[in-house]
């Protein structure tokens, strides 16, 4: 669980801090208030990513060099961790005559320096909001996204596998450029190939593993959800199949980042024949399974991270959201308190603009 953070110049705070309850705390302000950042700083602190930011200074408030976040949990052992992250624009202004260079981020736990593979998954949580019906309707990247984002929290190997991968996946690509351009011959690519291959195979069996479980779960009144995994197996013998066309477009064709799922309800694909009801049921099943594949996983229930979803939802939905939120830690953004009435043991923090 999160007992309290403190932002430093990350979006709109300059510096403020916030406690949270071990049940349900409720983060209640209008529009541009801050609230969706409260949870944004808190999943950074879970994954060390942002889901808001396409580039991380973003949440570096105007005007600022540096942001930090600060994060006190605890485990089930009730023992406590420190979680730090320090964001910069790529320089730091000291009052020399040149900016001073500084790296762009710096994780840390109880005070000392992580790499990523070493941060995420200290702090566990579960996100969803309004922005979650893209995983029906968008682009298989925001799939393969959300699978990393739910993997890389209970699986150490796994968030090396995803480094490593996209990592040999860029220079794979670049030796695919020169051998079009008749720099290099072929046999460059052997290394990178069987880098690809192993990573691979394990980013494929993982997310193989998250799929079955969510198409185990039955935790909805009109449960016939699924999901369908369109996996792009990547092997010596399907890089052999694809080379000459590899080598044109100078890109990798096969492999887990040409992955994908789909939503069907009753064998009916959610993305083009689903209501927007049952899409968004689809979803909000989805999490639930997230929810208890994490916990399964790691013997720990995560943290759950619910902005601003109860408008969204018909009186039968809320409540089961209300029947989960009762479960773990969870906190909750609303623009409106008429929503979450019937919540019992809330704890109340009030933003204005």
């Amino acid at each position: 669980m999160v007992k309290k953070i403190k932002l430093s110049n990350f979006r709109n705070f300059k510096i403020k801090e916030f406690n949270f309850s071990p049940e349900i705390s409720l983060i209640l302000g209008p529009n541009a208030s801050g609230k969706t950042n409260i949870l944004e700083s808190l999943y950074l602190l879970s994954t060390g990513k942002s889901f808001k930011a396409r580039v991380e200074e973003e949440v570096v408030n105007y005007g600022k060099d540096i942001c930090r976040l600060e994060g006190k949990t605890v485990d089930n052992g009730l023992e406590p961790i420190d979680l730090e992250i320090i964001i910069t624009r790529g320089q730091i202004d000291i009052g020399a005559a040149r900016p001073e260079k500084a790296p762009r981020k710096k994780l840390l736990v109880n005070g000392i320096p992580r790499r990523m593979i070493d941060f995420a998954g200290n702090f566990k949580s579960v996100l969803f909001g309004p922005w979650d019906m893209d995983l029906v309707t968008e682009s298989p990247s925001i799939r393969r996204k959300f699978l990393d984002s739910v993997l890389s929290q209970v699986d150490r190997e796994y968030r090396r596998s995803v480094l490593s991968y996209e990592k040999g996946l860029r220079q794979r690509n670049r030796v695919l450029w020169d051998i079009r351009e008749g720099n290099i011959g072929r046999d460059r690519l052997l290394f990178w190939d069987q880098l690809l291959i192993r990573n691979g195979d394990y980013l494929t069996k993982k997310r193989n593993e998250f799929i079955v479980f969510a198409n185990s779960r039955h935790t909805l009144p009109d449960n016939n959800y699924s999901l369908t995994y369109n996996r792009s197996i990547i092997s010596e013998g399907r890089l052999e199949h694809y080379k000459n066309e590899e080598v044109a477009a100078a890109t990798t064709l096969v492999g887990p980042h040409r992955d994908d799922f789909t939503f069907s309800k009753e064998e009916r694909g959610l993305s083009s024949f689903g209501s927007r009801g049952e899409q968004r049921m689809g979803v909000l099943w989805l999490k639930m399974a997230e929810l208890s594949f994490i916990e399964e996983k790691s013997m720990e229930r995560p943290t759950l991270l619910l902005d601003d979803i109860f408008s969204e939802l018909d009186d039968e939905h809320r409540k089961i959201v209300m029947d989960i939120a009762d479960r773990q830690q969870t906190i909750i953004t609303s623009v409106n308190e008429e929503f979450t009435k019937e919540l019992k043991r809330v704890e109340r923090i009030e933003l204005t603009v």
